[in-house]
């Protein structure tokens, strides 16, 4: 028998699909529920893990600070000079800012409140680029900037706004400095609520700032917040890193990880189950049509047709009938996370990987599902199977 080509064995695999198509209609539809299933769970789990994420983002998971500790002395340590550019020089740190206790300043509404009514509020030295690292923004009025930096003027955390009352100017260090702007609550820095802000060259020029950083806030790639950690004490302060309190990664992104763990068990599980039920509905059909065709089997082979080839015209159908029911699966999915995503107003994400996954998976399981009913086809011998 001539032999034949990739498209020949296409064919054939329609022609035993289409001969009977109830069947055939059936099976993939076995398969394609299980692929759906697998892929509408796979998307809308990574759908309301993106949301998640997105959430538990804005609780500043990649956010640590870096402070001044204590010597062996018990003396308070300072950062140096050079701490923030050097940190900014890390590789994974994507931004980085600083503020700087300013001595002991009190802020107080007008020059006539006592002294000692200072309301609990801190002065900082600011740099002018702390609003994006630490996600703050201005309830109303306008951020320090290159002439502010320089001349005196203020902004005013949230709490200390509350504190001080709608003031034009607030008293400190002997002058009255203006109220450049307001502060909305700081999530990932709230001690800067009850701060008053001024630039970090004024704070130097005008009050008894010493131009050493207290704290400094660096946001870093998620996935390397731990080796961020790990290098930032040496990083500030090379010669004295036992002198560098650093931060712990936030609980939200432990529980970021733990959530994304459980996901991933539990696409395995379901991913395992429902292609394990596509795989019996395919092989199912494959020795169903093996019995019923023994005739065109036995005809085929009594023509020339070799037990290779016989092999690889159920495989083909196998494999043919496993790639409809993994493409209506995978559309189907796609289609019901698209519309659930849309409904809880979520990203909708349906991941690549699980739609590549889904139909590479198929192919395997088709595969698999007709090799042994293509084995025994082909093991029938000519007189037999005409018989």
């Amino acid at each position: 028998m001539a032999t034949l080509r990739p498209s020949d064995y296409l064919r054939l695999g329609g022609y035993g699909l289409r001969s009977r198509p109830l069947r055939a209609t059936l099976s993939a539809l076995g398969i394609a529920i299980g692929i759906a299933a697998m892929v509408s769970v796979v998307g809308v789990s990574a759908s309301g893990q993106a949301d998640l994420d997105d959430q538990l983002a804005a609780l500043g998971t990649n956010m640590l600070t870096v402070a001044p500790g204590r010597t062996m002395f018990g003396a308070d340590a300072t950062l140096p000079d050079e701490a923030l550019p050097m940190i900014e020089r890390i590789g994974p740190v994507t931004s980085a800012s600083a503020v700087g206790a300013v001595g002991d300043t009190p802020v107080y509404r007008t020059e006539h409140i006592p002294q000692g009514e200072t309301g609990g509020l801190a002065v900082y030295a600011a740099q002018l680029d702390l609003l994006d690292t630490v996600d703050a923004t201005l309830a109303h009025g306008a951020w320090l900037n290159a002439a502010t930096a320089h001349y005196p003027a203020v902004v005013l955390g949230a709490t200390a706004a509350h504190r001080l009352g709608d003031v034009p100017a607030v008293y400190l260090g002997g002058r009255y400095l203006p109220v450049a702007g307001v502060l909305e609550p700081v999530a990932l820095a709230p001690e800067l609520d009850t701060a008053v802000l001024i630039g970090w060259d004024a704070a130097e020029t005008y009050l008894d700032f010493d131009g050493h950083a207290t704290r400094v806030y660096t946001r870093s790639a998620e996935a390397q917040v731990e080796a961020v950690r790990s290098v930032l004490a040496a990083t500030a302060n090379p010669q004295s890193p036992d002198e560098v309190d650093v931060s712990n990664p936030s609980d939200a992104l432990v529980a970021q990880r733990a959530t994304a763990s459980t996901f991933n068990a539990l696409l395995l599980g379901l991913g395992a189950v429902a292609l394990l039920v596509g795989g019996i509905g395919v092989a199912n059909t494959m020795v169903i049509s093996v019995l019923e065709r023994r005739a065109e089997i036995g005809l085929r082979r009594s023509l020339g047709a070799t037990r290779g080839q016989i092999r690889t015209q159920f495989v083909a159908e196998s494999l043919l009938l496993s790639i409809i029911g993994g493409a209506g699966g995978v559309a189907a999915g796609s289609v019901v996370t698209a519309a659930y995503a849309s409904a809880q107003d979520w990203p909708p994400v349906v991941p690549l990987w699980a739609v590549a996954g889904g139909l590479a998976a198929t192919l395997l399981i088709g595969a698999l599902a007709g090799l042994y009913p293509a084995i025994r086809a082909a093991r029938l011998a000519p007189a037999e199977a005409l018989a």
